[in-house]
């Protein structure tokens, strides 16, 4: 009997042994997954191919986003000099205007003395100061503007002249 349990024992060493180098064979072997549990590979490569192309798109609206504020700033300050442009000359021509009509009530009253045969040394001097200071009045506002056009045409000759020099 003793050699009967031996045997048996030994079978059962063997089956177990056995089962054994299954299990470990089995588990060192990929098993197939059925179709419905299987991971989509062409949705998981579209899926980082969306992702990838959403980077960009915020990369992008990135970069648009600080050109906008860089042309907001430019824009900004082309309106600032403008504006005080435009200031100098609403100036001038309050200056010129006024000069104009101060002059044109002097020559009035100088007519009516020369009308009347009364030569007026006051109102000759008061005239001709009088003209004087529209004619500065005039090139002032003429200065002005040629400044305005100088400082228009000087990024226009810088890229000419960067491009020259390229």
């Amino acid at each position: 009997m003793q050699d009967l349990e031996q045997r048996i024992a030994a079978a059962f060493a063997r089956i177990s042994a056995g089962v054994d180098g299954m299990a470990s064979q089995i588990a060192a072997t990929p098993q197939p997954v059925p179709g419905h549990l299987m991971p989509d590979v062409d949705l998981h490569t579209a899926l980082d191919e969306q992702r990838m192309a959403n980077a960009q798109l915020h990369e992008r609206l990135a970069i648009l986003k600080a050109h906008a504020a860089d042309i907001e700033q430019d824009l900004q300050a082309q309106v600032e000099t403008l504006t005080r442009h435009l200031d100098a000359q609403g100036i001038d021509l309050q200056r010129l205007s006024s000069t104009v009509a101060q002059l044109r009530e002097d020559l009035r009253r100088l007519r009516e003395a020369a009308v009347q045969g009364v030569v007026d040394p006051g109102l000759i001097n008061k005239a001709m100061m009088a003209e004087l200071d529209a004619l500065r009045a005039t090139r002032t506002a003429e200065v002005n503007e040629m400044n305005d056009i100088l400082s228009a045409l000087e990024p226009i000759l810088q890229a000419e002249e960067a491009r020259a020099h390229a």
